[in-house]
């Protein structure tokens, strides 16, 4: 298992990093929308469409629905509102699992929970990607939350006994989350010092980072949540080691649109 981890890694980490920072423009929005058209074809299994014509089918529509919004700039901003509200139902709903479900077990409703899930995703990057410092924050934000990842484990792994939610997720405890929670703000601080922010925007950009970090956790609950209603261990087999797509992207699902929005309300970039 561990040799093919690695071995993935190794082929995808270059793949990812040059999609992400070298491509602009209609090529970066292909590629990432590549990314989220293989994350709707998993979604469907998760949503209860076992067969495969069905689940190639809506990732189709998500395609259509990518190349809709691409046309359609002005929705960006209702998109990725539409996502932040969803993150905040999302949080209600995993807190109270399994009582939530009777909101959402039903197919149709977790097709639709899908592409709340991806689209504003995918239309946050493209808006990062177009704003000042594109590549910086990008990265910005996958810091965040993989330094949330790390410090969670191991702060998880030494000290970790209050499960989080034990119902979705059993690994997880509050130690975990108050690790991961203290290293992004950590790296938030850092940059910050670097950067020459003043107190007040070090205060800003700490809040901030917390609450992308916590909205993180809920990316990562969720997917737990819909996957343990499916009765399945991993969102496909598509990352050999690694399990699907969704297990590798669920935190910065949720992350991501809040990141923007934040931005957006803090003046750095228009929607």
């Amino acid at each position: 298992m561990l040799k093919q981890r690695v071995i993935t890694a190794l082929v995808l980490l270059p793949v990812a990093l040059g999609g992400f920072f070298l491509l602009d423009g209609a090529l970066f929005a292909l590629f990432i929308a590549a990314v989220v058209c293989l994350g709707g074809w998993e979604w469907a299994r998760l949503a209860g469409l076992a067969a495969q014509p069905l689940r190639v089918a809506y990732a189709g529509v998500v395609a259509v629905l990518l190349f809709g919004l691409y046309q359609l700039p002005a929705l960006a901003s209702s998109v990725l509102l539409l996502g932040v509200a969803w993150w905040a139902v999302a949080t209600v709903w995993v807190l109270n699992y399994p009582a939530s479900s009777r909101y959402w077990d039903g197919t149709p409703g977790r097709l639709l929970i899908g592409l709340l899930i991806l689209l504003p995703a995918w239309q946050g990057l493209v808006l990062l990607k177009q704003w000042p410092l594109a590549n910086g924050l990008i990265l910005a934000v996958m810091v965040l939350v993989w330094g949330a990842d790390i410090g969670a484990y191991f702060a998880g792994k030494t000290f970790g006994k209050r499960k989080l939610a034990p119902r979705v997720s059993p690994g997880k405890s509050w130690e975990g989350l108050a690790g991961g929670l203290l290293a992004s703000l950590l790296i938030a601080a850092a940059v910050g010092l670097y950067r020459g922010w003043s107190g007040g925007e070090l205060l800003l950009a700490l809040a901030g980072a917390a609450l992308v970090v916590l909205v993180s956790v809920v990316g990562d609950l969720t997917e737990s949540m819909f996957k343990r209603q499916a009765g399945v261990k991993d969102s496909s087999h598509l990352l050999p080691g690694h399990g699907g797509v969704l297990d590798r992207i669920d935190s910065l699902t949720a992350a991501i649109p809040l990141f923007a929005v934040l931005l957006w309300l803090a003046g750095w970039g228009a929607l």
